[in-house]
């Protein structure tokens, strides 16, 4: 594979971004394409379009309060830690409606992922209705970026359906405002996904830029999509389309920059910014490249430390003396902040994904060095170092003393620790971002937040993990015991042995310890109750599920009920919101501004939501 990263061109507003009508569009607040673009008429412009979808993609992981951190909190492995604020989405029930504000970073991104899934629709669907305008080398060139196209709006609407469910099936790009549109079953949907991506998996190669849509994430969805329709013989099919070749697998021996550094193992490496996109990483099977030198490029950074780390610089962290116990200046002597990251604990992991998955000492992913415990910062502040407390003096440069009920090793100012912000683990070697050296220098924010780096989306390691859910759903707990036992393998855990305790339990634990910050979990667990629903097979806690039911009882739900303490608990945060969520939370609303101007149409709402009664049955074939 090439390793030059693939560039990002910025195409004319004309061509991608439409204005001018007085009637806003029903699908997103950008419009959706109402003009014939007139300028893709050449196979650079339509590479460049194609470009400009891997831009779009990129957005979900980056910035301040990315988007992913939404997809992260309806579901088992976090929530908004952000409890100095009675805005952000942990009161779900309450927060979550068609008619809320659903794109802030003070609120949540749901909003954002409607918006911005349908922009990628449209811009695949640009490329799809101009396809036979250019003079092309060769059928192969055509048929690579017709291939690509498909995969973008495939990757577009796996997504759409398991966060919204029916939702409008658009496959040209349009010419006209409409204000007629209806929405389309989700296996209708999925249906025309897979036609599409059978065809790209035929024409696309895994010889091509990093960034770029390869042959092997094009079998990397499709298994998820077999999965979803339940077609889980062909899920294991384009899963050995990845896996069996000699082009993509695991990286089990040290490599990259870092390989020489005994005090890390490969998963650190495999996870270096310098590391993600080289040549011999044969475990990257579609990254979004996040590099300066790319035009477009915005310095947002990716910013994860101080969104996933939590607030241990705060001066609530005290010492068991009541003496401020941390600082955040990066020129102390003890730079904790450019050692770790100067988090605001956005994204709070759940007990569940902090602590009771981790029972394996062995395992690399929560060794010492790259998991970070509250307990392995030091006392920097340098004004202990002075203190007439002879106790606190001690402490400079030792262990944060752990924190619990019964002391003040750690405490809030005006009472207890707020543990949901300042006191819980993180996987360092994940997000920290730092530049060449070993502390975290960035050239955008101060103090830093995580500079620019690529970005794994589909990594061979998950399409283990889907293979082993295949094989689960088919009964053959052997084989999904051995693809899970794979990945185990690399980390240095302990291998399963017990072929009777693979459930799909194991296979989310497994999920959630490996693909932190990379899978969008919540889409994940929507389509495993879709499939429990589907089958009507019986979960591990001896439910069954159907369709008819769907928003009122369902595995998504049960789960999260199960696993997530803040919201099994109805924690309160210091603003006096409770940590709540529905069963009907399976499926987002729809936006009301997608419905304001579809006076001749109907995008049904879902269950649980205002509108929801005024739905009409949803189109059942192809439009």
């Amino acid at each position: 594979m090439k390793s030059k990263p693939t560039k990002i061109y910025i195409l004319l507003l004309s061509a991608l971004i439409v204005s001018g009508s007085c009637k806003k569009s029903n699908l997103d607040s950008d419009q959706l394409s109402q003009y014939s673009p007139t300028n893709l008429d050449n196979v650079a412009a339509l590479r460049g379009s194609l470009n400009a979808l891997g831009a779009n993609v990129r957005q979900e992981y980056f910035g301040d309060s990315a988007p992913m951190l939404t997809e992260s909190i309806f579901s088992d492995v976090a929530v908004d830690g952000t409890t100095d604020k009675n805005t952000p989405a942990q009161d779900l029930i309450t927060r979550i409606t068609p008619d809320a504000n659903l794109n802030s970073d003070d609120y949540t991104k749901v909003g954002w992922y409607w918006e911005q899934e349908f922009r990628g629709v449209r811009f695949a669907n640009t490329i799809v209705s101009n396809i036979e305008r250019p003079v092309y080398s060769s059928q192969a060139e055509k048929d690579i970026i017709l291939g690509s196209a498909y995969f973008y709006r495939a990757y577009h609407y796996y997504r759409l359906v398991h966060q919204f469910g029916d939702v409008p099936l658009l496959l040209t790009d349009l010419d006209s405002p409409r204000d007629d549109f209806y929405s389309t079953k989700r296996e209708v949907i999925l249906t025309k996904m897979k036609a599409d991506l059978e065809f790209a998996e035929g024409v696309l190669t895994d010889n091509v830029n990093r960034g770029e849509v390869t042959k092997g994430a094009v079998s990397h969805l499709l298994t998820k999509i077999n999965l979803a329709l339940g077609k889980f013989d062909d899920a294991i099919t384009s899963a050995n389309n990845v896996l069996n070749g000699s082009r993509y697998g695991l990286m089990a021996t040290r490599f990259g920059s870092t390989a020489a550094d005994a005090t890390k193992n490969v998963i650190w490496d495999l996870h270096r910014m310098d590391n993600k996109s080289l040549p011999n990483n044969r475990e990257g099977i579609f990254l979004v490249i996040d590099r300066e030198s790319i035009p477009g490029f915005t310095k947002l950074g990716s910013q994860l430390m101080r969104n996933t780390v939590p607030a241990w610089h705060f001066a609530n962290v005290k010492t068991p003396s009541g003496a401020t116990a941390l600082t955040d200046a990066i020129s102390a002597e003890i730079p904790l902040t450019r050692m770790y990251g100067r988090g605001i604990g956005r994204y709070r992991g759940t007990p569940y994904s902090t602590k009771y998955i981790w029972t394996d000492n062995t395992d690399y992913r929560h060794a010492k060095g790259m998991w970070m415990d509250m307990t392995d910062l030091v006392y920097n502040n340098p004004a202990l170092k002075t203190s007439k407390n002879e106790a606190d003096k001690a402490l400079y440069g030792k262990p944060l003393v752990q924190y619990n009920s019964t002391n003040v090793a750690a405490r809030f100012q005006n009472g207890a620790l707020d543990t949901i912000r300042h006191w819980f683990g993180w996987p360092h070697y994940k997000v920290f971002i730092n530049s060449t050296n070993a502390l975290a220098n960035d050239p955008y924010w101060t103090p830093p937040r995580g500079t620019n780096t690529d970005w794994y989306v589909f990594r061979a390691a998950e399409t283990y993990l889907l293979r082993a859910e295949a094989y689960y759903w088919k009964g053959d707990l052997g084989l999904a015991m051995a693809d899970i036992n794979t990945v185990r393998a690399r980390a240095n855990a302990t291998l399963l042995t017990d072929v009777s305790q693979i459930t799909i339990g194991t296979i989310l634990d497994e999920r959630a310890r490996e693909l932190y910050w990379e899978e969008p979990r919540k889409t994940e667990l929507t389509r495993i109750a879709y499939i429990f629903a589907l089958t009507g097979k019986s979960a591990y806690n001896g439910k069954n599920y159907n369709l008819a039911n769907f928003s009122d009882n369902n595995f998504f739900y049960d789960r999260i009920m199960e696993k997530n303490d803040f919201y099994k608990n109805q924690v309160p945060t210091l603003q006096g919101v409770n940590y709540r969520i529905a069963p009907y939370h399976v499926l987002w609303p729809v936006p009301i501004s997608a419905q304001r101007f579809n006076v001749n149409g109907r995008i049904n709402q879902n269950k649980g939501y205002a509108g929801f009664e005024a739905n009409v049955p949803a189109l059942d074939q192809l439009p």
